[in-house]
């Protein structure tokens, strides 16, 4: 079983987004993707991006002049993680009670509630 990841902040999060999105990236593609959405600096690309490979958040290739960086953990391990901990934290451990919360807050399209139902009658089947 592979290592639990360590929690990415939001920040961290937004990198993450961007090169499960496009793949392995410099800090300047990286940079450009997400200055596209926000204000941020490309020193605060490269110090973030920096800091999240010594969390072992991302993996580096230093082999060229430019660094290449990508993702230490896939997206579905990452959500999985952050899922897993919020739901200890904030449902007791129940994924009752986690989607039962999703679905009463009404945060869930009519697309993906149809997506739910034939998820669970693909399990019963």
């Amino acid at each position: 079983m592979p290592p639990i990841p360590p929690r990415p902040t939001e920040a961290e999060l937004g990198i993450l987004s961007v090169l499960w999105q496009l793949g392995p990236c410099t800090v300047k593609q990286a940079h450009q993707a997400i200055a596209k959405d926000r204000e941020f600096t490309y020193t605060g690309a490269l110090k973030l991006m920096q800091i999240m490979r010594d969390k072992g958040l991302l993996l580096r290739d230093e082999s060229n002049r430019s660094h290449v960086y990508w993702p230490a953990h896939s997206q579905e391990e990452m959500q999985g993680s952050l899922l897993g901990d919020f739901m200890d934290r904030a449902f007791a451990g129940s994924g009752r009670d986690l989607v039962l919360a999703a679905l009463r807050a009404g945060r869930v399209s009519p697309e993906e509630k149809a997506d739910i139902r034939r998820l669970l009658g693909e399990e019963e089947a």
